[in-house]
């Protein structure tokens, strides 16, 4: 794995292992774990099917209970590790907690030997919406926006 660190092997072999394992108990082949200043945070396993969560990625999985550990939503500082590329939804939840750096193992195309949907849906995003099976809107009225003026007036809000 050219750049990375022993350390780096070691969490990435983790995260691997954490796949394997929840195959194992009948999961997805996803693990992933959420490193801070050298130490382990959280780690999460695949649980769609065992939770009926279409959500409970891997990696959402992670960095949840490292939010939950570190009693804040922002994971700035940290290193997300992922037996696979991360799907869109896993990706987006990396940015939105704002970790450092995602380093993963297997990539897209390994996830959709497997049967899984990653690489189509980085190909959806890669096409217009109007292209799309599924149908995306927007419905505008006047009151639309009304959330995010009563959130700019709200004193005490927390940005993120």
């Amino acid at each position: 794995m050219a750049g990375a660190g022993e350390q780096d092997r070691l969490h990435l072999q983790a995260a691997v292992d954490l796949a394997a394992r929840n195959v194992a108990d009948g999961g997805g082949p996803f693990g992933a774990l959420v490193v801070l200043d050298g130490a382990v945070v959280a780690t999460g396993q695949n649980r769609v099917t065992r939770d009926v969560d279409p959500t409970a990625h891997a990696e959402v999985q992670a960095i949840r209970a490292a939010c939950r550990e570190l009693g804040m939503f922002s994971l700035a500082g940290a290193t997300l590790y992922s037996s696979c590329e991360p799907c869109p939804m896993c990706l987006a939840s990396a940015l939105w907690a704002r970790v450092d750096r995602v380093l993963f193992a297997a990539d897209r195309h390994d996830a959709a030997r497997g049967g899984f949907d990653d690489l189509a849906f980085y190909d959806l995003f890669a096409t217009d919406r109007a292209l799309w099976s599924v149908r995306v809107e927007q419905h505008r009225d006047a009151g639309s926006a009304a959330p995010f003026d009563a959130w700019l007036a709200a004193a005490g809000t927390v940005a993120y």
